[in-house]
């Protein structure tokens, strides 16, 4: 069987348009959607700085939850029992309150706590590890009870068991916080749960 060819004449113009209908026609709408992001949010790519002290970790505020920063904090030697519980809490506030550095504000860390705040030992009928801050927890924000709270429980300042026992510095009775799993999640919804504890 013999096959006719078509005229080379006819073929190019029909290829002419079978690929003219192929193409992808430019569009109008903008697409400038800004440049990508640069670093994970709430993920620091390196450490913050070489700290010098006792090494602690902190709960600084991200995106709408708590979480864990790598710091360090001076204790005196030979500080024991309230006394360096007291210290190792001044330490850690001081911590909270130092603005987030350029690595963390860029990941998205911020702090409720403000400078300022102290802490103190114990008061003669208070539990032997009350911490008692110069500024009431009721009188703190939600956030920046939830950082105090989760720092706190999770250091030397506290007995190692999830829980802190404060009061402020009034004669309000101490109470004992804990944080909680829901407390980091959405430290802005949930306040961290307390109870009142017996004196010491």
């Amino acid at each position: 069987m013999t096959v006719r060819r078509l005229p080379a004449l006819l073929v190019l113009p029909l290829l002419a348009v079978l690929l003219a209908g192929c193409g992808i026609r430019a569009t109008e709408v903008p697409t400038d959607y800004g440049p990508a992001p640069s670093r994970v949010r709430c993920s620091l790519s390196e450490p913050a700085g070489a700290a010098t002290g006792m090494p602690v970790r902190v709960f600084l505020l991200c995106g709408s939850s708590l979480v864990g920063v790598d710091r360090a904090v001076r204790v005196p030697d030979g500080a024991a029992g309230p006394a360096r519980r007291a210290l190792v809490a001044q330490g850690l506030l001081d911590q909270l309150a130092v603005p987030p550095s350029a690595a963390e504000k860029e990941a998205g860390y911020t702090t409720d706590v403000r400078a300022g705040i102290t802490v103190k030992g114990p008061r003669p009928g208070d539990p032997e590890d009350t911490l008692r801050l110069g500024t009431a927890p009721g009188d703190l924000t939600s956030y920046a009870l939830a950082q105090v709270v989760c720092t706190f429980s999770d250091s030397a300042a506290a007995e190692g068991d999830g829980s802190v026992v404060l009061a402020g510095p009034d004669d309000e009775a101490p109470r004992r916080y804990t944080c909680t799993e829901g407390v980091r999640a959405r430290p802005g919804d949930h306040e961290p749960p307390s109870r009142a504890v017996a004196g010491g």
